[in-house]
């Protein structure tokens, strides 16, 4: 349920608001808009409509929310978050690239690829540390060893690191080394892992399940905001249909639905999405003309030799013209797609 406060209602109303609701168990959200405020409402619905809210000074009118999801919802947050890495906003209009291979194979390979990336045009270094695998005999990653690497690979291009937590006991040694924490698509509903990260200060990259609807997505989200961190990007990766000659199906109906129902950016990964390099590039512009706030793409020097996912790696070349059709495709679109999912 959502308080919506009157045009030029003061603070000291707001304040009488909020104090109420709290002196009732309630959790409370407060959105400012420019012209309005929302005071979002988080327990139970019967205890709610007990309180005479529409007769508090300044309350415009009480609306029911009908999702299951409160914080990630749009109705809750008009605004569109922005979450802050590094000198990049992800959300904030300008797509966003995410890039670098799927494993961290070495310090030399990791740093060769951080610049290699950075020359192309990305702006976040990808790579994983611990890596997730469907077979137990298949590489694992460095673990923190690879963590290290990535450390040095920022140290080297400034670029802020992206990769994949697997463990909530791993949570403070990776905060000391990663910038954003990926939730894989195997862990989406890892709801003790999506606590830990709730608690954190660093941003969460949430993939979508290998299954999930979005529903269940955006409920995995409540979770970390509903821990306190507001700071939540959710991934489109590609969801698990019939289709054999893909590695997914890259659901980009998910970007503007997402975007209607949500406040929170949205990027894609192509990579996982279709799992074949040739297809990549293309799903990657139809990420960004579906209004996707950035793409985190696989890329390796030398595809052929990856200890993982060379297949849906792209070279370094490949990367750059995907880079130059991405600014392409965002520029002509910027002034026809502005406000138009919100209205």
């Amino acid at each position: 349920m959502i308080v919506v406060m009157k045009e030029g209602a003061t603070r000291e109303e707001l304040q009488s608001v909020v104090e109420l609701l709290e002196s009732k168990g309630l959790g409370v959200h407060v959105s400012e808009g420019a012209e309005k405020t929302i005071v979002g409402v988080i327990g139970a619905k019967d205890r709610v409509r007990e309180l005479p809210l529409e007769a508090l000074s300044g309350v415009e009118k009480v609306v029911p929310v009908s999702n299951p999801f409160k914080l990630a919802s749009r109705a809750f947050h008009p605004q569109d978050t922005l979450v802050q890495v590094g000198e990049h906003v992800i959300g904030g209009g300008t797509p966003v690239i995410i890039a670098g291979p799927c494993s961290v194979e070495s310090q030399e390979q990791i740093i060769e690829a951080a610049h290699l990336v950075k020359q192309a045009g990305g702006q976040l270094l990808r790579g994983g540390a611990f890596k997730p695998r469907t077979s137990p005999y298949s590489f694992q990653g460095l673990g923190e060893e690879g963590l290290k690497y990535l450390a040095l690979a920022r140290e080297a291009t400034g670029l802020p690191v992206v990769t994949e937590i697997m463990d909530a006991e791993l949570l403070p040694m990776m905060e000391s080394y990663v910038d954003v924490l990926q939730i894989g698509a195997r862990n989406m509903q890892n709801y003790t892992l999506l606590k830990a990260v709730g608690r954190s200060d660093k941003p969460v990259l949430l993939k979508r399940g290998l299954s999930a609807t979005i529903e269940e997505w955006l409920m995995a989200a409540e979770y970390v905001l509903a821990g306190g961190n507001p700071n939540v990007i959710l991934c489109e990766r590609g969801i698990r249909t019939f289709e054999t000659y893909t590695r997914n199906t890259l659901d980009l109906n998910a970007v503007p639905v997402v975007q209607y129902l949500s406040h929170l950016p949205v990027v894609v990964d192509p990579s996982h999405g279709v799992g074949n390099w040739r297809y990549v590039n293309a799903m990657a512009r139809a990420g960004i003309a579906a209004g996707a706030s950035g793409l985190i793409v696989e890329v390796h020097q030398n595809p052929q030799e990856a200890m993982s996912d060379g297949d849906q790696s792209l070279t370094v070349e490949n990367f750059s013209q995907l880079v130059q059709d991405v600014r392409r495709i965002s520029t002509a679109l910027e002034p026809e797609t502005a406000g138009i999912l919100k209205s």
